[in-house]
């Protein structure tokens, strides 16, 4: 028997890393294709991403909610004592996410064959495009923090080619620089955290520290009930670290170092206040690669983090990570209601959404987070798609009738419905997801973070008490900016001919390839795909593999009020919405009022930013230059000057001084020598004269002496 299931296993393990390596292959492939544009690149991606997804259909049903756990591991470097395994984890996380990638990424590479055909960098997108699948998929089976932590600094390099994919244009280049610098100070703290955990447990296994009988460990019980790796974990109110080689606990600082480090990983990849303001730039790369960081890749990491090493934190962490995500969502809803550019409506709906996963993780609701992270993925990867088509129809209308207008701007769209009416239907459905109505998908996730965040607040003080109230009026308000998106671009007249009358209008939902993935991520916007029953989120078949018993129970009357509550006023809101923006044709915002300006300059964070952080940075950088120039340089110019005119002194001493002594030596010796020289001619008389000489000089020095 555990040879048949050692063998299942090894099956498992090479069915995960086939799934993870045919996005790389495919970028090899692609790289090595001739040309720059060659339609062959986006189906190598696509059959490679599709056989990825069919793999992790095969890895999800043989993990899923078995109550096993596959980790393989071989040693991949040693240190002094300290030896380093790597290997492949699958959990029921890891196996959700495993799914989850190629799922939503193969719609995503189907759409981008026909979306990015014209462009002249074909070979290169789809081979971007693939890495990135590579790198995302790779890290959440990897088992261990440094193969873990490679793979996170992959995703965000991958990204940053995807961002930055028209790097003619400036606003692109700026875009991915912002984007890759401010995970830089994510990726700083991540592996500060590391380094902290491995110094008090000599251990990178994510398996030892965080899953079963792990060494992060808790005493106390808290009520959200909790499931790792398939049977019930319970945590507790206080974090004590325990080493291997006893009680020994780890120091309160550090734990809160720790856990900024990750808070500060998971707030730039998952875009969380303060380090949310790179996502609205990233629009600037295509729709589609728009589409898949926004869905289930690069934003997904960080949250997919915070469930890795959940049981780290500790219930003042769990609040900060609760008060944080509260405030992100409602900001970014905030922001998202006065924006006029398509797709940063769409960002700042991602990092509202986003907030509450955070928000669902700080509050104990973590199977509710991971629930509504998947259905996010479906309703917004649909709605990025939407997004793309019109754009790319408005396009079409600026370049047949010359106008000079933004495609992406909404108040230059209306009335599309009839000409797109494919793309409209399937545009309801995911804005209806993305506000969580009845039948939804989007329902049953973000009903059960809001049920499970008003049963947080309970015996807690009046200040805790907001964080279930904002969500709540976050959910309102996204069904207000959701409603205003979809009325603009779909209904009324289209403004252009006010602008233009007569304009030519060549519209179409486009072909197969634009159509199959929005009917394919349609499915997961609705209910079905997740539960039998519409209206009971605990049914769902994720809460059977995250949450104890198979569901959170109905404890209390939050379950019943809630969701009439907030659905009936999301009605009205979306009729409100509807009634401004098509029947009275105004704007309800007051456009140089307070409020408004803090909307649509996005709360100033980017100002705030410019002015505490960049000039001042720059000005330092001014300051390095010069003082580098002036003062460094000069320095060293000067020692060289010095060190030159040392050098000519010292050959002037060589050739004049040193030289010169030789030089009179030989003279002097040569002069004696040449005089001496006569008397050794061979002649008598010279040397009868030099006898004389010499008898002579012996006389006086006789006499004298």
């Amino acid at each position: 028997m555990n040879n048949f299931l050692q063998a299942i296993d090894t099956l498992t393990i090479k069915f995960a890393l086939t799934a993870v390596l045919l996005p790389l292959l495919a970028f090899v492939f692609n790289f090595l294709l001739p040309g720059r544009k060659s339609k062959l690149a986006g189906w190598i991606s696509t059959v490679a991403i599709l056989f990825s997804a069919v793999l992790s259909v095969s890895v999800f049903a043989k993990v899923w909610n078995t109550g096993h756990v596959v980790h393989q591991q071989v040693i991949w470097f040693t240190i002094s004592n300290t030896v380093v395994y790597a290997g492949v984890l699958l959990n029921n996380l890891s196996a959700l996410m495993l799914l989850l990638v190629p799922v939503i990424a193969l719609p995503v590479h189907i759409y981008s064959t026909a979306y990015m055909k014209h462009d002249g960098n074909l070979n290169r997108y789809f081979a971007y495009l693939s890495l990135f699948c590579f790198s995302m998929l790779a890290l959440v089976v990897a088992d261990n923090l440094v193969l873990f932590y490679a793979f996170w600094e992959l995703v965000g390099f991958s990204s940053y080619l995807l961002v930055g994919f028209w790097f003619t244009r400036d606003k692109a280049v700026q875009a991915n620089k912002k984007a890759f610098i401010m995970n830089r100070i994510g990726d700083i703290g991540l592996l500060t955290a590391i380094i902290i955990l491995f110094t008090m447990f000599h251990t990178f296994d994510i398996e030892k520290l965080f899953g079963a009988g792990n060494l992060v460990s808790k005493s106390t019980t808290i009520t959200a009930k909790v499931i790792l790796t398939g049977h019930a974990t319970t945590y507790s109110s206080s974090w004590i670290l325990f080493a291997n080689s006893g009680n020994t606990a780890l120091p309160i600082i550090w734990q809160y170092i720790a856990f900024a480090g990750i808070f500060l990983a998971v707030a730039a990849k998952s875009a969380q206040f303060p380090l949310h303001t790179w996502l609205p730039d990233a629009m600037e790369g295509p729709t589609s690669v728009s589409a898949l960081i926004h869905a289930a890749t690069m934003v997904a990491a960080g949250v997919f983090l915070l469930a890795r090493v959940y049981p780290l934190f500790n219930d003042t962490e769990l609040t900060i990570l609760a008060v944080i995500g509260c405030f992100t969502a409602f900001m970014a809803a905030s922001i998202a209601l006065t924006q006029t550019d398509l797709k940063r409506i769409l960002a700042y709906s991602t990092i509202s959404q986003l907030g509450y996963m955070v928000m669902a993780m700080g509050i104990g609701a973590y199977t509710s987070s991971l629930f509504h992270l998947v259905t996010h993925a479906f309703f917004k990867c649909l709605l990025f798609l939407v997004a793309g088509i019109v754009i790319h129809q408005m396009q079409h209308i600026k370049e047949d009738n010359q106008l000079d207008i933004d495609p992406q701007n909404i108040n230059n769209m209306g009335g599309l419905r009839k000409k797109l009416p494919f793309t409209f239907i399937v545009a309801i459905i995911g804005g209806l997801a993305l506000i969580g109505l009845p039948f939804t998908s989007g329902f049953l996730s973000k009903d059960s973070i809001l049920i499970q965040s008003f049963q947080w607040t309970d015996g807690r003080s009046g200040v805790f008490k907001l964080v279930p109230i904002v969500a709540l009026l976050t959910t309102w308000l996204t069904a207000f900016y959701v409603t205003r998106l979809i009325v603009k671009v779909f209904f009324g007249e289209l403004r252009l001919l006010h602008i233009k009358p007569g304009i030519k209008l060549h519209l179409s939902d486009g072909n197969w390839q634009y159509k199959l993935p929005l009917a394919f991520l349609v499915i997961g916007c609705v209910f079905s795909l997740f539960s039998i029953n519409p209206f009971l989120y605990e049914q769902a078949w994720i809460f059977k593999g995250f949450a104890a018993n198979g569901g959170l129970e109905r404890e209390n009357v939050y379950h019943s009020l809630v969701p009439i509550g907030v659905n009936i006023l999301s009605v009205l809101v979306m009729y409100a919405a509807y009634a401004v923006y098509v029947k009275r044709k105004a704007n309800p915002f007051p456009q140089k009022g307070v409020l408004f300006n803090l909307s649509f300059n996005a709360w100033y964070f980017d100002a705030i930013y410019n002015q505490i952080i960049v000039k001042p940075v720059l000005v330092l950088s001014r300051f390095a230059f010069w003082f580098d120039r002036r003062v460094i340089d000069g320095f060293v110019n000067l020692l060289a000057k010095a060190g030159l005119t040392l050098a000519k002194l010292s050959a002037w001493t060589d050739r004049y001084i040193v030289d010169g002594f030789l030089h009179l030596l030989v003279e002097i010796v040569r002069i004696i020598s040449s005089f001496f020289r006569v008397f050794q001619a061979g002649k008598v008389q010279y040397y009868l004269f030099s006898m004389l000489v010499i008898i002579l000089a012996l006389f006086i020095l006789k006499i004298v002496i």
